[in-house]
């Protein structure tokens, strides 16, 4: 029996996706722990792309159980839509796909919700991507959600009616022009519930349990990143979860001494979407060709992601408190062909050098201090072993492993799953 768990260390994007792709024929069972679909998890072989939003992706191995725990919030007009694009793949969703009846729903209302809160902002909008994925937590923690399981009541359009009714004064609150047809989005939205009662919902906690006693291995599955943990990340510009290690404890009801390894996955730069503190974003030349040849749009809302280098300073405080064994470093690839490259070592704090992650890290308090290292020319994407990576390439990796004290186990060197070294 093993449970091990996978999750970002730093603000979402870092490929998350592809890595459990990669790792999941290892595993019986890949279990999503939290988040909704404002997340998107790419996975790219035999030349196709896949954008899984709410799906464990896991999906496309034939010989395990995707589930979508308790700590998940579900869209089911998105959910539908990323059901009825894998319908051309011939997958048995029926067999493979189950959904925990305490996962909470994304009501219409809950979207406009947020499209109203965000408007009220003004310039100090948070960057939400307008999903209903706040409103729907707040419901979820002030007691008034409404969760997968009570789709099979008797009482559940009542119950939706009270609460949609609810939100609609909150909304006239906000005091902002939204424009709106809520009949039609009820329409779509009792359509997608039809189509998800077509899956089976469980008592996923009793469920994962008897996995682990039958001897089953299971591998859980986090969205977003660790610096946008509704705790422990850069508050206010954080989602509504805990995506840091303790999110799949309580997102799907395993005990923690029951999680062996925790792998890490970060990329060799840093980026971020939205707004919030980015301490080594480079607004230069640099930063324009990271995004560039990364492709750093979102999979699923098709921002650009602000890019900058690698922040060793937030990588070690994400390693620290999710309990990191082993690195997996992403998007090496991209880095090639820059004649110097930087790591943030240490922060220069209100003219003090700190080497810990402090309480704020706005402009006006950080500045990075950087460490050099020489980049690399060789065109990494055609590598497969760790022997051929460039010696400038492993030094750098030598590098933030010393600093980290965990090691990096595996380098991707492109976006499709066999462009994967394992060390």
């Amino acid at each position: 029996m093993t449970v091990d768990l996978l999750l970002g260390l730093q603000w979402g994007d870092e490929g998350k996706g592809k890595i459990v792709d990669v790792l999941t024929s290892k595993y019986d069972i890949i279990a999503r722990f939290q988040g909704g679909p404002n997340a998107g998890h790419t996975l790219e072989f035999d030349g196709i792309k896949h954008v899984l939003r709410t799906i464990p992706s896991g999906i496309f191995h034939k010989n395990n159980i995707n589930i979508i725990g308790n700590g998940v919030v579900i869209d089911p007009v998105v959910f539908k839509t990323e059901v009825d694009g894998l319908a051309k793949f011939n997958l048995d969703l029926k067999s493979k796909l189950i959904i925990s009846r305490k996962a909470h729903l994304i009501l219409p209302t809950h979207r406009l919700l947020d499209a109203a809160s965000e408007a009220s902002k003004g310039k100090a909008k948070i960057g939400s991507t307008l999903k209903g994925i706040g409103p729907t937590y707040m419901d979820k923690t002030g007691r008034n959600g409404i969760r997968v399981g009570d789709i099979e009541l008797v009482d559940f359009k009542e119950k939706y009616r009270a609460l949609a009714n609810k939100h609609e004064e909150m909304i006239k609150f906000y005091d902002v022009s939204i424009q709106y047809n809520l009949a039609e989005l009820e329409k779509e939205f009792f359509e997608a519930i039809e189509d998800l009662k077509k899956l089976d919902f469980i008592d996923s906690e009793e469920y994962l349990h008897q996995a682990q006693k039958a001897g089953k291995s299971i591998l859980c599955e986090g969205a977003q990143g660790s610096l946008l943990d509704v705790d422990f990340g850069t508050y206010p510009f954080v989602t509504s979860s805990n995506t840091t290690a303790a999110g799949a404890c309580t997102g799907l009801g395993i005990a923690p001494n029951k999680i062996k390894e925790v792998y890490g996955i970060f990329k060799a730069y840093t980026t971020r979407v939205g707004s919030g503190p980015f301490p080594t974003e480079d607004f230069e030349e640099a930063g324009t060709t990271m995004a560039k040849v990364g492709n750093e749009f979102g999979s699923v809302t098709g921002r650009q992601r602000r890019c900058g280098w690698l922040d060793l300073v937030a990588l070690k405080y994400a390693v620290q408190i999710n309990g990191v064994t082993q690195l997996m470093m992403m998007k090496g690839d991209v880095l090639s062909g820059f004649e110097t490259l930087k790591i943030c070592t240490s922060y220069n704090y209100k003219g003090q050098n700190i080497s810990h992650l402090p309480y704020n890290i706005e402009p006006e308090n950080i500045e990075p201090v950087y460490t050099e290292f020489k980049g690399w020319k060789a065109d990494l994407t055609g590598m497969s072993t760790y022997d051929e990576l460039p010696k400038e390439l492993k030094d750098y990796i030598d590098f933030i492993e010393k600093e980290v004290e965990v090691p990096i186990k595996i380098i991707s060197v492109g976006p499709d799953r066999k462009q994967t070294i394992t060390k």
